[in-house]
């Protein structure tokens, strides 16, 4: 069985680390193993290095940054490969451009474009370990120029050889037992999970859970590699990351094929939205209990903030009404929804004291874009949006993730809508799949809807005010985001339109690391003045608190129990959004831990009971037109 182990820092932090590593390696290759092994640079290396360059230079260049911190690794596998060599085990250590990783030009952020195994295949075939210098390759073209793949680059590393070489496993070694439910370090309650799938592991990746890098799970995800999370100082099993059945790939444009594999299209859905002048807690957390209540089946949903301090909260259900045939009328089927949704405003104290409006729209339509890594890759949203954009289509909520980004729209639209997808993401709509097909992976193995949950304190919230709700306006602000590079994560139009000088508007608002959040404002700026939009509002003084799970958001019950531990907590959800995989509410930056303990002592060991008396809901029709 051939077997690649990927050793971080820490495991490799000591001479005495460095030992126990390889009699680890060594063992392995004893029970009839072939073993590649992964290493990071020695514990603070990096850091050590990056001061360095500090010291000399205030400006130093990409190039010679690579240079200089591919350095690091190179020691480490010197002293893995001599001390396996002392333990009467064959073993060389290779940089990566000996091993052949091949990468773009990109210094300080390479991906990989191909890895030629030849060279390492010859030593293994001759009963030699082969150690490898994680986060780095080499350019292709005539230069060969050395080049890093970024944080997290030894996970990528790993994972991208045991794609090129067809590995049976690729274990990860860390500090650390496995994947835990949420960070150990801020919650002690914190459960190590045995088994989680590849799309959960990507969203808690992509959220901030720093144990595996999003793009060696989307590696694993697109190549089928069986991975496994464990502990290098124990023999625990740790936890299985389970890769979906692959499609044929080419192992060229590794990292730099295509991100969108396909178009989805749900039909029979209707849009509810809810404006309330002034917030309460637990408004959020009663409207899902009576969705769960009633078993309407939840698609997505949004809650954005308004200029007047007022809030929507709007999501689309499946119109079950029609769907199974039933002799309602459009207007009837609307008063049921409608009542439906209201009564949740009951539980609300105040409600006689302030103005609420609700409105409910038949014959929408979700259009995604399905694939991998979307959020890290900024131009896949913003090409989406202009493509709709031109093909005249208005959109009226959108939802992103590592996996899709989604718009709802008006359901007369949507065969214009994904031809003018197929066409502009070279998708081929001849390929149809049933929504079976589409379900049987994103559910996953999990035991229950939620795997776990996140907080991530480094997140900006940006918000465009007076935004003309029009095709094309979504395109402009996302498009001029992604010519600077910068990924943006949740995504909210508010529902509740403005009119200036006629002209209807509505808010948008998003987030992005806060690391990002000054050259995101001076962009938009600059772009302000072209689509005559309203003031830019930059709020640092966030958290995002995000759960995790396969088929969660279809379960309202679990949201419920979500939003009514944070309203237990007093904790005022600012903004809320939703995918397949993940639902992330915006708080106030404080409170973002204390939120991640609410949730995970409230919510998750309530979702297994759930889970277990929760009974089946409607499925939307749905079509998947397939890369």
């Amino acid at each position: 069985m051939l077997i690649i182990q990927k050793y971080g820092g820490t495991s490799v932090g000591s001479v005495e680390r460095i030992k126990a590593v390889a009699r680890r390696v060594k063992q392995t290759v004893q029970n009839n193993n072939t073993v590649v092994v992964v290493v990071s640079a020695m514990g603070k290396t990096t850091d050590d290095l990056l001061s360095l360059s500090k010291a000399v230079s205030t400006n130093p260049s990409a190039r010679e940054m690579d240079m200089l911190l591919s350095t690091g690794e190179q020691v480490s596998i010197a002293l893995l490969s001599m001390a396996l060599q002392e333990l009467g085990q064959p073993a060389i250590s290779l940089t990566g451009a000996q091993v052949g990783i091949i990468t773009d030009a990109e210094h300080g952020r390479a991906r990989i474009w191909e890895i030629q195994p030849k060279r390492i295949q010859h030593y293994l075939n001759q009963g030699t370990v082969v150690v490898v210098a994680g986060f780095q390759g080499m350019s292709s073209g005539d230069n060969f120029e050395i080049t890093t793949l970024g944080r997290g680059g030894s996970d990528i590393s790993a994972v991208a050889l045991a794609a090129a070489l067809k590995a049976n496993l690729c274990e990860i070694y860390t500090d650390v037992p496995g994947i835990f439910t949420t960070d150990p370090r801020i919650v002690p309650e914190a459960q190590l999970i045995p088994e989680i799938t590849c799309d959960e592991m990507l969203e808690l990746a992509s959220l901030g859970a720093k144990v595996l890098h999003p793009r060696a799970v989307e590696i694993a995800r697109n190549y089928g590699v069986p991975l496994v999370v464990r502990s290098s100082w124990n023999n625990a099993p740790g936890t299985r990351i389970i890769s979906p059945m692959p499609k044929p790939r080419s192992l060229k444009g590794l990292e730099i094929n295509k991100a969108v594999y396909g178009v989805e299209l749900e039909t029979n859905q209707v849009k509810v939205a809810r404006w309330q002048g002034r917030d309460r807690l637990g408004v959020a957390a009663g409207l899902f209990d009576e969705i769960a209540r009633d078993n309407l089946d939840v698609n997505l949903m949004i809650q954005s903030i308004q200029e007047d301090d007022g809030k929507d909260i709007a999501l689309t259900v499946v119109n079950r009404g029609f769907e199974q045939g039933e002799t309602l009328g459009a207007a009837a089927s609307e008063t049921k929804l409608k009542e439906l949704i209201t009564s949740a405003l009951y539980r609300d104290p105040w409600q006689g004291s302030q103005e609420v409006e609700m409105m409910v729209e038949q014959n929408m339509a979700t259009v995604a874009i399905t694939g991998t890594g979307m959020i890290g890759r900024p131009g896949v949203a913003a090409k989406m949006f202009s493509t709709l954009a031109e093909a005249g289509v208005n959109i009226e909520m959108i939802s992103t993730s590592e996996l899709k980004i989604t718009c709802v729209i008006n359901a007369e639209v949507c065969d214009r809508a994904v031809a003018a997808l197929c066409q502009a993401f070279e998708i081929d709509r001849s390929v149809v799949l049933g929504a079976d097909s589409i379900q049987e992976f994103s559910t996953g193995s999990s035991p229950s809807p939620v795997c776990g949950a996140v907080v991530d304190l480094n997140q900006a919230c940006i918000t465009i005010r007076h935004v003309r709700d029009q095709p094309g306006m979504a395109a402009k602000v996302f498009g001029r985001l992604a010519q600077e590079n910068i990924s943006v994560d949740m995504i909210i139009q508010s529902q509740r339109c403005h009119r200036l000088n006629g002209i209807p508007s509505c808010d948008i608002a998003f987030t992005v690391a806060q690391a990002d959040a000054e050259a995101a404002s001076m962009a938009l700026k600059a772009l302000a003045l072209s689509i005559g939009c309203g003031e830019i509002l930059v709020d640092t003084e966030i958290a995002k608190v995000s759960l995790v799970g396969g088929g969660m958001v279809a379960q309202p019950g679990v949201v419920a129990q979500f939003f009514e531990a944070l309203a237990q907590q007093q904790i005022t959800i600012q903004m809320i959004t939703s995918s397949d995989t993940k639902i992330s509410c915006v708080v106030a930056q404080e409170e973002g831990v204390k939120a991640l303990n609410a949730v995970h002592k409230g919510s998750i060991p309530l979702v297994k009971n759930y889970a277990q008396t929760s009974k089946g809901l409607a499925t939307p029709a749905k079509h998947s037109y397939a890369g």
